[in-house]
């Protein structure tokens, strides 16, 4: 049974901090962190240890381009947790980033996820992170975003394995828990526009399938390597109804099939255009790259927050957060996104 009262979530794909203290709010992050392309054997230990003096001007965009995850890694979290989040959805994280995350989140906070190339370890990671003190994971499981879903596999094509991270959850903590809710997670290719069309109509699928099983909100996170408009724009427009969806995995489809004429025009929405304009954050992009500042050739959005058309949330505020830092060092190429939500 779901409560009739409504709960304020707030998705904090990087919302400001004066909303995370608004009474009834909670947080949801994601974030596409970069994959630790520079490996070294710095501990997180060391990289805390070796933290500037706060009260020390920098050398102001003294450091350019790429630096290692071990540098990277403290911007992150400092990113995430002074936005009071309970939920964090990531891209591109290999395990080595995972377990920082995780040693770095602390004891209080669990996480659900597998390796995207063996589902185990190996690849990157769509992880979601969640506050055991505010959010209670009821099941969880990962299906591939290829023609065989249910085994590690890559659509024909692609550039890498596609994985995505689906939960069942349970917010706890406020006035109106308990809340039920799904909430996935997932990253689609870079290269082939076959795979995010496939992807899109997948997660769809599972989506529509969730919205009909459980009753409660559906929300999707991710990158999509997708803009909402242009020759790549395939995946956002099949996810949030703008053009039919392809054939799936028949196996995959019978599974999270729903019985005729139930949701029949179920969709996604784009939080961003569902939230007041003055709530709504001035920056735009979500892929900056690693350029310098005031450079915006490759920018593009590509990262989102969705919810389902079946309903049961409303958005109250979407903002694009900041990777950069005063010392030119960028967190990650992408920025992180925040949304709040109010779940009912």
């Amino acid at each position: 049974m779901f409560p009739a009262a409504p709960l304020t979530v707030l998705l904090s794909l990087a919302l400001t901090s004066g909303l995370a203290s608004a009474a009834q709010t909670v947080r949801i992050a994601s974030y596409n962190l970069r994959y630790d392309s520079q490996p070294d054997s710095i501990t997180v230990q060391q990289s805390l240890d070796n933290l500037p003096d706060p009260l020390q001007a920098p050398t102001y965009y003294g450091k350019k381009g790429e630096q290692p995850w071990s540098t990277r890694r403290i911007k992150v979290y400092q990113n995430l947790n002074n936005e009071g989040i309970i939920l964090a959805g990531f891209q591109e994280a290999l395990v080595r980033q995972v377990t920082d995350l995780a040693t770095l989140f602390g004891d209080g906070w669990g996480w659900v996820g597998v390796g995207r190339d063996d589902g185990v370890a190996a690849g990157e990671f769509s992880p979601i992170f969640y506050k055991k003190s505010d959010v209670q994971l009821v099941s969880n499981d990962s299906f591939w975003l290829s023609n065989t879903p249910f085994e590690p596999s890559k659509f024909p094509g692609a550039g890498s394995f596609r994985i995505c991270t689906a939960t069942s959850l349970v917010l706890k903590s406020g006035p109106a828990a308990p809340v039920h809710f799904t909430y996935l997670n997932t990253h689609l290719d870079d290269q082939s526009d076959d795979q995010r069309r496939l992807a899109a109509s997948m997660m769809l699928v599972r989506a529509r399938y969730e919205a009909y099983k459980t009753g409660g909100p559906v929300i999707i996170t991710g990158d999509f390597n997708s803009p909402a408009t242009g020759t790549d724009s395939g995946a956002y427009q099949i996810i949030t109804g703008q053009i039919a969806p392809v054939a799936v995995n028949a196996t995959f489809a019978a599974k999270y099939a729903v019985p005729n004429a139930t949701l029949p025009d179920f969709k996604v929405l784009d939080l961003k255009a569902e939230t007041p304009r003055e709530y709504v954050s001035g920056e735009y992009a979500t892929y900056t790259g690693f350029t310098a500042p005031g450079d915006g050739s490759v920018y593009t959005r590509i990262d989102f927050v969705y919810g389902g058309s079946n309903g049961k949330w409303t958005a109250d505020a979407y903002r694009v957060g900041t990777s950069l830092t005063d010392d030119g060092v960028l967190a990650s190429d992408h920025r992180p996104v925040f949304a709040d939500i109010t779940l009912h």
